[in-house]
């Protein structure tokens, strides 16, 4: 596949594709000073806008537990490259809870205040759960008291009394989470706006082909203890963000017809909501 032009002023050469994904095509490149760089080439596809916002949450985080932007142009993205571990890795070599510790600290560090003004197109976190609230309205409408409408009721709650409003990656999983000279570094953020807990959440669910691990009762005790000591929140709360993201990304399965996507997300919901009532 040949290489998109470059911007003359990255003084880059040697593209090479490493990766391709629904959204984007990712090269690496050589740079003047012999160090390696990637560059991100954004598809036209329906949700390109995150990908947008999440080159200005780069941008504004400096390299904050994030990696670094270098700079953009159009939808094509010049930015560090962090290296090949992934946090699976650390799963598999040490374990969950040392690869949880790790999620915490780089979760730590991205949600640190900044004295920059705030990037103007964060997408407001109760934008991001217009699926569950459709889905469990039409649950409603056929009077049905789904996990949808549980799921709703919990995403509403949180909303409207956020602990905090900050800057958010949006995607934060296993294969996000980069081991760099640098240190642990999150990739690929969405850029939102809302409570850190909602960061939290999507790790329950990860790694996606470990269900057997997100259903441990035990593992989701020792993540929410974790997080909780982190991020400073009530980990009940931090349940039912877990609760609500499982919910909503479940809606999106139901929205495109993945039938088993939706079960297992779901069965780790079911697992999580026990874990609430019964240890916390």
């Amino acid at each position: 596949m040949q290489p998109p032009a470059l911007p003359a002023r990255w003084n880059v050469s040697e593209p090479t594709l490493i990766a391709e994904t629904f959204s984007s095509r990712i090269w690496k490149v050589s740079q003047t000073n012999g160090m390696p760089a990637i560059v991100k080439a954004l598809k036209d596809f329906d949700d390109v806008e995150d990908e947008l916002r999440g080159a200005h949450l780069l941008a504004w985080r400096r390299g904050e537990g994030l990696i670094r932007l270098f700079d953009s142009e159009d939808k094509m993205m010049l930015i560090e490259y962090a290296g090949e571990r992934h946090l699976t890795a650390v799963l598999d070599d040490v374990g969950d809870t040392a690869a949880t510790e790790i999620a915490a600290d780089v979760m730590a560090r991205l949600h640190a205040p900044s004295s920059h003004a705030l990037p103007g197109d964060l997408q407001p976190l109760r934008d991001r759960f217009v699926s569950l609230f459709a889905k469990a309205e039409a649950d409603r409408a056929a009077g049905q008291k789904t996990i949808y409408v549980e799921g709703a009721e919990i995403a509403e709650r949180l909303l409207s009394d956020p602990l905090d409003v900050r800057p958010l990656h949006g995607d934060i999983h296993h294969d996000n989470i980069i081991q760099s000279p640098r240190g642990w570094l999150a990739i690929d953020p969405k850029g939102i706006l809302g409570d850190p807990g909602f960061d939290a959440a999507n790790m329950f669910f990860n790694p996606l082909e470990r269900e057997a691990l997100c259903v441990d009762p035990d593992r989701i005790s020792t993540m929410v203890t974790i997080f909780s000591r982190t991020m400073r929140q009530d980990p009940r709360r931090l349940l039912d963000h877990a609760i609500a993201y499982g919910c909503l990304s479940s809606s999106w399965h139901a929205e495109d017809g993945s039938d088993e996507d939706e079960r297992r997300e779901l069965a780790v919901v079911s697992v999580v909501r026990t874990v609430r009532d019964h240890n916390f």
